[in-house]
């Protein structure tokens, strides 16, 4: 139960870091080598290995949405008893955001979180809707 504990706290820090738009907060629990891969056929989509490749992705982010909202529905954890740092969350959570063209927008999915030594090391987001509305709040179609 340690590691479930742990991994909530950590979650929910995480989020509210990703609403508040605090870049270092979030950043603070990733590790140098650190992978984030986001779906989908945008721009935006893509992995990107290492710091500061996933700081970059999440400051276009920030600039392309100035209002995120994710709440957090359900969090599911590999391992309740770990206690050395190493560890799976996978986290469902709704989201509702402006882009900065002014256009709102909501979506849902998971993101799995893969810990080691206390630090993420890989994140791997799954959308929901990756329809023309997805594209649209990405301002990757015109219209």
């Amino acid at each position: 139960m340690i590691g479930a504990l742990v991994a909530r706290k950590a979650v929910a820090k995480a989020f509210h870091a990703l609403n508040q738009h605090d870049l270092a907060t979030f950043m603070s629990a990733w590790r140098d080598d650190g992978v984030f891969i986001y779906p989908g056929q945008i721009p935006a989509s893509g992995t990107f290995q290492g710091r500061a490749a996933v700081e970059g992705w999440f400051h276009n982010f920030f600039d392309q949405f100035p209002k995120i909202a994710f709440d957090v529905q359900d969090l599911c954890v590999r391992d309740i008893f770990a206690l050395g740092g190493n560890n799976v969350i996978a986290v469902h959570w709704n989201l509702q955001l402006t882009n900065r063209d002014g256009r709102a927008g909501k979506n849902s999915g998971v993101t799995v979180i893969t810990i080691k030594g206390g630090k993420v090391t890989l994140v791997k987001d799954f959308i929901f809707d990756q329809d023309k509305e997805f594209r649209l709040n990405w301002s990757a179609d015109s219209h």
